[in-house]
């Protein structure tokens, strides 16, 4: 093998973005090895010829590599900030400003120096400021810049949370104005917290001498923040106003809703709060404004259930439903759903308790229980108004279910959701509800049913073995014969430690064709409809989708088999 020399390798890295190809070709044939470039590279960061923030727009090379390279060079100690125990009470002694501006993460305090992390540990700027600041020596540690501007993150919110803690206490037997300040203050701190954790609710929880914050990321809860009793009256207080709530009825559940514009994007908040023995529990959803332009192809569908969701979508007449548990995603799909379908030739209409987003295009109507507005009453008052399709929030009760079929049978295409644990069931439960099979059999166009699992972080993700002795057996019997792997995230700070990062769908959808049709209308037993649907089109179960996504690294086994319950 011939290397090509260092001033060649000098050339190609000046004007890396042009010879990005070359390089890639170069080290795919071996003409120069990965270590030596690592190598090359990391002794030209130490002679001042590259800066160690331009490494991070070489896409050919491992970083983490580079910098343990640099590291033993200049006898520093290269680290994993996510294996450290971390202070911030130590590290808010410093002008935060100022560790920003270096990306510094100081760690802890020794006898005669400091601990701090440095992403440029030839900055010398840097080290000057943290030596005039303690007049101790310095204990330097090297991690990824990314790693560090993460800690500073979580550094930012946690002083800007006892900041504003101290104001309010200081406020309490101020003016309402002063003190109100304070609060909204917080509030926007907690909530722009939980968006950037990609909370879904904001649970809000007072007991005896605390008051407890925890979000629900990926469908889990997780504590992010605990304040003393003190701060929940005011708290709860301002929330309530912010919902248009009544503030001073604490004995009734009550139900409201604010919006907020944060980093240039639209929140609405929906807020219910519910008198318990400590106070009042309230819990904020979180209703991103840019999920109502979802695409049904961004929900991770595979293909073949893709095209025959989409099929179904295209139908000019018949019902369409989405079923699963709550917290499945089935207000998303049908808001996909409805943006596969809108046009100016169409006539949409929604009725949704509440509507959650806003589609241009779309008529949209919310039940008003109070005002006598109920979901079939709204059908009907939507009926007169000549739609082409509608779609229904939930059928909930026969007579819902009897006009949406109605409506389905008389031209409109009726999109809705149904709580029942898979597709096939859906038919059983529909049936229990009163209606005739034969007027089942004519307006069904499509079941999907759907689950959201848990995607493994790709940061800490790993493979591992499993023993498929002790899974169920109809599990077992669905994985592949030959050698197959799984994987499991280890945990990191980009996860919060759980090994998960986000959320995917699996699904199945059974496509009623004309046979499958005839079959409920005769009343034949779902377990023949479901073997019908597999040997004409090839029908796979939640749980097969499920699989293959494990098998594929996307999410872990255990995930699957959970949201499945096999």
């Amino acid at each position: 093998m011939v290397e090509i020399d260092d001033k060649r390798l000098k050339e190609l890295l000046r004007n890396h973005e042009k010879n990005l190809s070359t390089i890639n070709i170069m080290l795919k044939n071996r003409l120069i090895t990965k270590e030596r470039l690592h190598r090359f590279i990391a002794n030209s960061i130490i002679d001042g010829e590259i800066s160690i923030s331009e490494i991070k727009n070489y896409p050919f090379i491992d970083r983490d590599e580079i910098l343990k390279l640099v590291s033993s060079h200049l006898g520093y100690r290269y680290i994993d900030l996510d294996v450290l125990d971390f202070n911030y009470k130590f590290a808010l002694k410093f002008p935060f400003q100022r560790i920003v501006k270096y990306n510094i993460l100081p760690i802890e305090e020794e006898k005669n120096s400091i601990v701090v992390a440095f992403s440029d540990p030839l900055d010398v700027e840097a080290k000057d400021f943290l030596v005039r600041t303690t007049n101790k020596e310095l204990t330097i540690l090297v991690a990824l810049e990314e790693q560090i501007k993460e800690y500073l993150k979580k550094l930012e919110v946690e002083k800007g949370m006892r900041d504003v803690i101290s104001k309010i206490r200081r406020n309490l037997n101020s003016s309402d104005e002063e003190g109100g300040s304070a609060i909204l203050e917080l509030i926007e701190l907690i909530v722009k917290t939980s968006i950037n954790m990609r909370s879904s609710d904001i649970h809000i929880e007072p007991s005896e001498h605390s008051c407890i914050i925890r979000n629900r990321v990926d469908g889990v809860l997780i504590r992010s923040f605990l304040f003393e009793r003190d701060i929940y009256a005011p708290l709860a207080s301002r929330i309530k106003l912010l919902a248009g709530l009544d503030i001073a009825e604490k004995r009734l559940p009550q139900d409201g809703r604010f919006n907020y514009k944060i980093e240039n994007i639209n929140y609405d908040f929906r807020v219910s709060t519910l008198p318990i023995v400590d106070g009042e529990s309230i819990v904020i959803r979180i209703l991103d404004s840019t999920k109502a332009t979802i695409s049904l192809s961004e929900t991770g569908m595979s293909s073949e259930n893709y095209q025959r969701f989409f099929r179904a979508l295209k139908s000019s007449y018949g019902i369409v439903l989405v079923t699963g548990p709550t917290g499945s995603g089935k207000t998303t799909t049908l808001y996909g759903a409805l943006n596969e379908i809108k046009s100016v030739k169409d006539k949409i209409i929604t009725v949704e308790d509440p509507v959650e987003y806003q589609v241009d295009m779309i008529q949209q109507v919310n039940v008003n229980k109070k005002a006598g507005l109920d979901f079939a009453n709204t059908l009907r008052a939507i009926l007169r108004q000549d739609p082409d399709k509608i779609m229904i929030g939930e059928i909930r009760d026969q007579e819902t279910l009897k006009i949406a079929i109605e409506a389905a049978l008389t031209g409109h295409l009726v999109l809705s959701t149904l709580h029942t644990n898979n597709a096939i069931s859906s038919i059983t439960r529909m049936l229990d509800m009163g209606i005739e099979p034969y007027l089942l059999g004519g307006a069904i166009i499509a079941i999907q049913a759907q689950r959201l699992v848990r995607k493994i972080c790709p940061k800490c993700k790993r493979e591992i073995k499993v023993d498929t002795s002790s899974l169920n057996p109809k599990v077992a019997s669905l994985l592949p014969e030959d050698e197959f792997t799984f994987y499991k995230g280890e945990g990191c700070s980009s996860c919060s430690f759980t090994g998960y990062l986000g959320r995917e769908m699996i699904c199945e959808v059974l496509e009623i064709t004309d046979k499958m049709a005839s079959m409920i209308s005769a009343n034949e037993p779902r377990e023949k409809v479901l073997e019908e649907a597999i040997n004409s089109y090839g029908f796979r179960s939640m749980l097969e989708v499920g699989l293959e996504k494990a098998l594929k690294g996307v999410t872990t086994l255990d995930e699957v088999l959970r949201v499945t319950k096999s």
